[in-house]
């Protein structure tokens, strides 16, 4: 089988459906199985469906979006996996053409696409640079919006890639995350330690240490209704927003910087929480 397609459905049975009959609808070429892992706590918001080329597991114990990844991973059965989010839609050939671009480029061990939001604009989250901590501080400092062309002050969010080309980059978006299932198991798939946010990008990074690459594929597009996660609403999912940039930092670039800049930068992350979870609940007075 060319490939398993991997979705965590949780509490969007909705949301779940739409990405599927998208793939029913646009993949042509291909021969592939969908693996629903159901992470719900919700019963009426689980993904029953039947059908014979999908595969549902209830997954009781929630342990976080990689783990439940790395599950779907145990029970498939095609060459190539495709971690795709619950809450995207794929367009015409994308994944018939990104399939057939990895097969045909096995130093590849990583491939996003281009992903548009709702309204049709770049969501910036499919092709990064690692967070490196100057990398951080221009992306945070609002110097890559003032100099998108530049390689230095646009290394986070790669603004100087062009959205339709195909090149190499650090991170690709787990939202769309095709890859070898050969190298998937041989970097020992996601990291347990981040429960959500953060996977994507530390697998990526454990790819090219693996001597792969990581590739932006701007021909090829799907939307991402981004924004359903809670990350504006719900304080649980800020803090593990933050939490992985500091299980990140900790995990790869600690041990390469001083005490004075390791504490500058994970400060820098407390203060970022901090301020989240404040502008969050005065959201919530104003909107009470």
């Amino acid at each position: 089988m060319d490939l398993s397609i991997i979705l965590i459905n949780y509490n969007k049975k909705e949301l779940t459906e739409q990405t599927i009959q998208s793939v029913f609808s646009t993949v042509k070429h291909i021969e592939y199985e969908i693996i629903v892992i159901d992470n719900s706590s919700c019963k009426e918001q689980q993904y029953t469906r039947e059908h014979p080329l999908i595969k549902t597991y209830l997954n009781v114990q929630n342990k976080g979006f990689g783990n439940a990844c790395n599950l779907g991973a145990s029970y498939s059965n095609g060459d190539y996996l495709l971690f795709l989010n619950n809450d995207t839609i794929l367009h015409e050939g994308t994944l018939d053409t990104t399939v057939a671009y990895c097969k045909q480029h096995p130093e590849i061990g990583a491939l996003g696409v281009r992903t548009l939001l709702a309204d049709g604009t770049l969501d910036h989250g499919c092709k990064r640079g690692f967070p490196t901590p100057m990398s951080s501080l221009y992306y945070f400092s609002g110097m890559d919006r003032r100099h998108p062309e530049s390689k230095k002050y646009g290394a986070y969010r790669q603004t100087f890639v062009k959205e339709d080309t195909i090149t190499q980059v650090d991170s690709v978006s787990g939202s769309y995350l095709l890859m070898p299932k050969q190298i998937f198991e041989q970097i020992d798939g996601f990291d347990d330690d981040y429960f959500m946010y953060g996977e994507d990008l530390d697998l990526c990074y454990r790819v090219k240490q693996n001597g792969y690459q990581v590739v932006y594929y701007g021909q090829a597009s799907m939307t991402h209704l981004k924004g359903q996660s809670g990350l504006n609403t719900n304080p649980a999912i800020v803090n593990h927003f933050y939490q992985a940039m500091v299980l990140f930092y900790n995990k790869h670039y600690r041990k390469k910087y001083n005490c004075l800049t390791n504490g500058i930068v994970l400060t820098g992350i407390r203060l970022k929480k901090a301020l989240a979870l404040r502008q969050m609940k005065k959201r919530k007075q104003t909107d009470g």
